[in-house]
């Protein structure tokens, strides 16, 4: 009798050593963020789920602007953002990409020239962010000053509408031509109601400007194609136009998209601190903050 009662008490003791190491597994389960019986994820779960990381690509061209989205990745991949940089090779390919949704947003224009896009290719391309302000000046390898321009000069500027546009308005400001009353950045050669000196205006692809300083003998465009010769606006230039909001390098998105979590993070990031004070350090003579 007492050699059974002492195995019985052995075996109650077992079962209930079975039974602690029963529910300690399981509560193991629960503290891992899943219900062992239900399969069912827990908060913990469900809160990692919630932080998987967001592709954001972004069409750009050259530098600052690819700069400054390379700056700005490791703050958004702490935010669940991984952004991926498409350099494109010339300044229509990142608006078709952003039409035809092979990318999320791109960066390397100014709104005047996202709005006659827009209006040739009928999209719905929208601003999101002005970032900085690329002032445009005219350069030459030829002359020192406006004064020894001789008369008859070819002069070279982008061809797209905005810029054209963009382009006479400067020179109309400085008084080197007269356009119509009123025309504004609409303007065309067409425009032009005074030119004394009989200047010649040569309209070629914004990326091919830079090129013709060997040609022409003063070219009008931006810091970005100008300071990879060593020119900047401050130093170089013969002419700069006055900052104007309107010809900021903007940020764009769709029409579908501009609300997106991801865009305006990415909106966010680009008008930071961080972005201003880069552009202070790196590109103070060519890029002024618009934010």
């Amino acid at each position: 009798m007492f050699k059974t009662g002492k195995w019985m008490m052995t075996l109650a003791l077992l079962m209930l050593v079975l039974s602690a190491c029963g529910n300690n597994g399981n509560a193991s389960n629960a503290s891992n963020g899943g219900n062992a019986e239900t399969g069912v994820a827990t908060p913990a779960t469900a809160e990692s789920e919630a932080t998987e990381t967001t592709t954001l690509k972004v069409a750009s061209l050259i530098p600052p602007m690819t700069d400054i989205l390379e700056l700005i990745k490791p703050q958004l991949k702490e935010e669940g953002i991984n952004l991926e940089v498409v350099v494109l090779s010339d300044n229509v390919q990142p608006n078709d990409a952003l039409a035809n949704k092979e990318v999320d947003a791109n960066f390397f224009q100014h709104v005047p020239y996202m709005e006659q896009y827009n209006e040739s290719k009928n999209t719905e391309l929208v601003p999101v962010q002005p970032v900085y302000h690329a002032i445009y000046g005219a350069y030459s390898k030829r002359y020192k000053s406006m004064e020894e321009l001789p008369d008859g000069a070819t002069i070279a500027i982008a061809n797209d509408p905005s810029n054209i546009g963009r382009s006479l308005v400067m020179l109309d400001k400085a008084g080197v031509i007269k356009l119509k009353e009123g025309v504004g950045i609409e303007a065309t050669q067409a425009d032009i109601v005074e030119n004394s000196h009989n200047y010649k205006f040569e309209e070629v692809d914004l990326l091919m400007l830079a090129r013709m300083l060997d040609d022409a003998d003063l070219v009008l465009m931006t810091p970005a194609y100008a300071s990879p010769l060593g020119l900047t606006p401050k130093k170089d230039a013969l002419l700069t136009e006055t900052v104007d909001s309107a010809f900021a390098i903007t940020l764009v998105a769709r029409q579908d998209n501009r609300d997106s979590e991801a865009i305006q993070k990415l909106a966010k990031a680009i008008s930071s601190p961080e972005v201003k004070q880069f552009l202070k350090d790196n590109y103070d003579e060519i890029a002024l903050p618009a934010f």
